[in-house]
């Protein structure tokens, strides 16, 4: 009998500080209804100084621990997704494991965007699936207000920060279990979506830092058309993989980047909207953290059972997509 995902718990953690549309129509050139209008987004979280993407997965991953009852010391698998990792190395996953004190456990980031907390859940499963782990804990960790640009109106109203983790192991003792995932990218699209500098591309410099390259770009009219193509792929071959269609789903949970991209996903794919789960417009995009992050709302508000059928579809800068279908 073919092994599937079984979600142990969740976590989450948001910074206590909002930043509302009204904020930043004193900080820069823009108005609550532009911001609603092109992305949905009513307010996003902050963190504070000091506090970096691996304070809040570690946040995250230890309240996922506590609901499962476990210690960090048998946790065999670490992975964090995130596009605002603490440094280029070591890498985040491994300030994580420092903080849990998950000393036994295998520790590495996943760099794909927005995509990356999907990227996250195949990658552990297929370790799992192997005999390598008996558990894995996948977190979505991001710090994006810290490589925002807050005198660029085009992005600085799209971000938000925040972590999301689940604990997971592998299912086999019924036949009601589900996985199936279709993962893809198109290195084409690179610039659609990036930060420029700091890399060993184009190093920090004076001139880097007073061109603000240190800062998230995009290019938002060419990244929308891509982005829906890209989560209906990933949606629809996905499903294809389980021989289920988008009939079959109970709760659709897209990556959370701009509402008007969602709503022309989910008119593409069929799907009614009080079967997808939103919830955009209090947390902005916060990139790998987002499905995590919504899903364990939509958990947590009773929405999901044991025999729910969930698909989970993302897109990210790369381009990156990723679709992953579970149960409960």
């Amino acid at each position: 009998m073919e092994p599937y995902l079984k979600i142990v718990s969740t976590g989450i953690s948001v910074p206590d500080k909002v930043l509302t549309n009204q904020d930043l129509e004193k900080m820069v050139e823009t108005s609550d209804e532009w911001i609603i209008t092109r992305t949905g987004i009513r307010e996003r979280r902050v963190s504070a100084p000091g506090v970096a993407s691996s304070d809040l997965g570690t946040q995250a991953a230890q309240m996922a621990l506590d609901a499962a009852g476990i210690s960090a010391a048998e946790v065999e698998l670490l992975l964090v997704a995130t596009a605002s990792g603490d440094y280029l190395f070591p890498s985040t996953a491994c300030v994580v494991q420092k903080n849990l004190g998950a000393d036994q456990a295998t520790a590495f980031d996943i760099s794909a965007a927005c995509s990356g907390f999907l990227y996250g859940l195949t990658v552990a499963y297929s370790l799992m699936k192997s005999g390598s782990y008996r558990n894995a804990l996948v977190i979505g960790a991001e710090t994006l207000t810290k490589i925002t640009d807050y005198q660029d109106r085009s992005t600085c109203v799209i971000f938000g920060d925040g972590a999301g983790a689940m604990l997971v192991t592998l299912g086999n003792d019924n036949n009601n279990g589900i996985f199936a995932s279709h993962l893809g990218s198109d290195g084409k699209f690179t610039t659609l979506s990036n930060l420029p500098a700091g890399g060993t591309r184009l190093p920090a410099t004076a001139d880097t830092v007073r061109q603000h390259r240190h800062f998230i770009k995009m290019e938002g009219n060419e990244l929308f058309k891509v982005a829906v193509r890209s989560m209906e792929e990933a949606a629809r071959l996905t499903l294809k993989k389980a021989g289920l269609t988008t009939a079959d789903v109970d709760i659709l949970i897209p990556h959370q980047a701009n509402l008007r991209i969602i709503n022309a996903l989910i008119k593409r794919l069929g799907i009614p909207d009080e079967r997808v789960y939103i919830n955009i417009e209090r947390y902005g995009n916060t990139s790998a953290a987002s499905i995590p992050i919504a899903y364990h709302e939509a958990r947590s508000k009773g929405l999901l059972s044991e025999d729910s059928v969930v698909l989970l579809v993302a897109f990210g800068g790369g381009i990156t997509w990723a679709g992953v279908l579970l149960r409960g």
